[in-house]
């Protein structure tokens, strides 16, 4: 029911930045199917990074 993690950056995201904020959100997250089980991203490149696909579903 809201936000479950943010995180403010100066300037871009790297691959490195993105990786720590997918960590401190899946802290919050729960298994599916429930509440806060699923993290939705657009087909930005940095979303698609083997490790990160790898780091969410291994939760």
């Amino acid at each position: 029911d809201g936000i479950l993690h943010c995180d403010v950056v100066e300037g871009s995201f790297c691959t490195e930045t993105f990786t720590r904020f997918i960590q401190g959100l899946l802290d919050y997250m729960q298994p599916y199917p429930a509440q806060n089980s699923v993290i939705v991203m657009d087909n930005c490149r940095i979303h698609k990074h083997p490790d990160i696909q790898e780091m969410i579903e291994s939760r």
